[in-house]
């Protein structure tokens, strides 16, 4: 099987050797672009991802074997493009979230809120993240890219990657624990009356 980079390379002279990238990785950023922006526009997403890495083909990179840094990174910025779509699949994400859990179970029925609680928290916190730090997240998360690929893809330094993915981490679990159901009851800044006067 031959490198991406070969591939790329043999497509300078023979645009249809092209396919071969596409053939591999059209599915891997369809799932990526549809976890972001839903199935509905997952399609034009991937589409336009590969028409624009093979206009820009020849700025590639060939000493990296791995295209797919690349066009996740492609694929990152048509989505950012689609700001308001993604915004409307994070609010989607938490009623197919809610979807997702079985009405039947009666015994499930804590679970269910406790779930849908916590993905209405995350499902808030993702969108309103710094895009810089989503972006890092979801393409380590979803694209199965490491620090090195999420670097490539967003043309920044490793420890850069580090830190966004340090702080998109803090903000999730900060999230999902506002998102939690506590244990024991809260007073809410409330008084203990009782307490005070005895």
């Amino acid at each position: 099987m031959s490198e991406d980079s070969d591939i790329i390379r043999r497509s300078g002279a023979t645009p249809a050797a092209f396919a071969e990238l596409y053939d591999r990785y059209a599915r891997a950023v369809f799932r990526y672009a549809a976890g972001r922006v839903g199935n509905g526009y997952a399609d034009d997403i991937m589409s336009e991802t590969f028409l624009v890495a093979f206009e820009r083909r020849e700025s590639f990179d060939i000493t990296i074997g791995d295209a797919r840094p690349w066009l996740f990174g492609i694929a990152t910025t048509l989505m950012r493009k689609h700001s308001r779509v993604e915004a409307k699949a994070w609010q989607g994400l938490v009623a197919d979230g809610a979807a997702a859990v079985p009405d039947d179970a009666i015994e499930a029925i804590g679970s269910r809120i406790d779930a849908e609680v916590a993905v209405k928290a995350i499902a808030a916190a993702l969108r309103k993240m710094p895009t810089r730090d989503r972006d890092a997240l979801l393409l380590y998360a979803w694209a199965d890219l490491d620090y090195e690929g999420v670097a490539q893809a967003l043309r920044i330094p490793v420890g850069t990657v580090r830190s966004r993915l340090n702080r998109a981490r803090r903000t999730l679990r900060a999230a999902s624990h506002r998102g939690s159901t506590p244990d024991q009851e809260v007073e809410h800044g409330r008084n203990n009356v009782a307490a005070e006067t005895a």
